[in-house]
């Protein structure tokens, strides 16, 4: 995973973001639309966060084996009337990012455009664990989201973080303030089916 530091391609409408030196490339939400419309990430799982496009590289067997079983799991503890959506847009918090999966009520028929908010969102993370665990909980909290999961799949682990709360306004940022550590021996039960436990084991290749 990289941040995305090319220019706009010649011919283009759209002027490359500003560039500060030492400094990955800045994109307004404007700009990654655009570019994403005229072709430019063709072939490439990319995603918007904080204003810097993110390069996620090639997905790895234990990643990919390990989303199936995340999204059976989340099918099988959430009744008919919630949607588990996989790697699709999620916008949130001035950022659109793709995570490995989201609950939202209801079903795609009630939807118009991508949903904007989630009970649920996962992300599996082998190579991508620390960015996950940092700069993605801030935005998923930035953003409201009530309860968020990451897969560790190398350790074989399942981080859980709720109450999304401000942080002190001179920092200008949200966190979560709860984070707890479930081994593949542990259960979890999502926020929005209290009744439904969901066995670590059984989201692990």
């Amino acid at each position: 995973m990289a941040a995305i530091a090319t220019p706009a391609p010649a011919g283009t409408q759209t002027p490359p973001p500003a560039r500060t030196p030492g400094r990955a490339w800045k994109w307004t939400l404007a700009q990654f639309r655009d570019m994403w419309e005229r072709g430019y990430f063709d072939g490439r799982r990319v995603e918007y966060v904080f204003g810097e496009v993110i390069d996620m590289g090639k997905q790895g067997w234990q990643h990919a084996a390990a989303l199936d079983l995340l999204v059976a799991a989340l099918r099988r503890a959430f009744p008919a009337h919630y949607w588990v959506r996989e790697q699709k847009t999620f916008p949130v918090a001035g950022s659109e990012p793709e995570p490995d999966a989201i609950v939202v009520p209801g079903s795609p028929r009630d939807y118009t455009d991508h949903p904007t908010s989630a009970l649920l969102v996962v992300e599996v993370s082998d190579s991508t664990l620390q960015y996950d665990l940092t700069t993605k909980a801030e935005l998923y909290a930035t953003a409201g989201i009530a309860d968020y999961w990451v897969l560790d799949v190398t350790n074989r682990e399942l981080h859980v973080f709720r109450d999304p709360q401000p942080l002190p306004a001179n920092l200008g940022a949200t966190a979560y303030r709860a984070h707890t550590v479930h081994g593949a021996s542990d259960t979890v039960a999502p926020l929005a089916v209290p009744n439904a436990a969901v066995a670590v084991a059984d989201l692990l290749p």
